[in-house]
């Protein structure tokens, strides 16, 4: 069973950015910063977080720039869908998708964004506490 949890939803009608040089995220798409890459497909890309909080803690992005998942769900539905549709694809590969995962969203600083480039968490492994932190 998956949970996905949007937090802090902000900005309405951005357009997409197909990349943004100080952007880490695109660095990573670029191949300017190396990635422990776990899947991938024409439009996103999954990798290890460098900081894992769980024993699975793997990051699925869009390959163009979104600065946040507002952004991304009025810009591209269908690359949204993607997204998350890449996060199923996460779990499965990881054999975490029988026992449970967390599919997360941070929007904004307040939601914990650490990189302004839409992406969602795919977290399992492990017991997940709720309330989350």
């Amino acid at each position: 069973m998956a949970t996905i949890y949007v937090v802090g939803v902000t900005g309405e009608g951005q357009a997409r950015i197909p990349s943004v040089p100080e952007c880490l995220f695109c660095r990573i798409v670029s191949g300017g910063v190396p990635a422990s890459v776990v899947l991938e497909s024409p439009r996103t890309l999954s990798f290890r977080d460098i900081s894992p909080q769980a024993p699975t803690h793997v990051l699925v992005i869009p390959k163009d720039h979104y600065p946040d998942l507002a952004a991304l769900a009025a810009a591209d539905g269908s690359l949204l869908t993607e997204l998350v549709n890449q996060a199923a694809e996460v779990a499965r590969a990881e054999g975490i998708s029988g026992s449970g995962y967390r599919v997360v969203f941070n929007t904004g600083a307040d939601a914990g964004q650490a990189v302004p480039h839409v992406h969602a968490h795919v977290l399992g492994g492990r017991g997940l506490g709720w309330p989350p932190g």
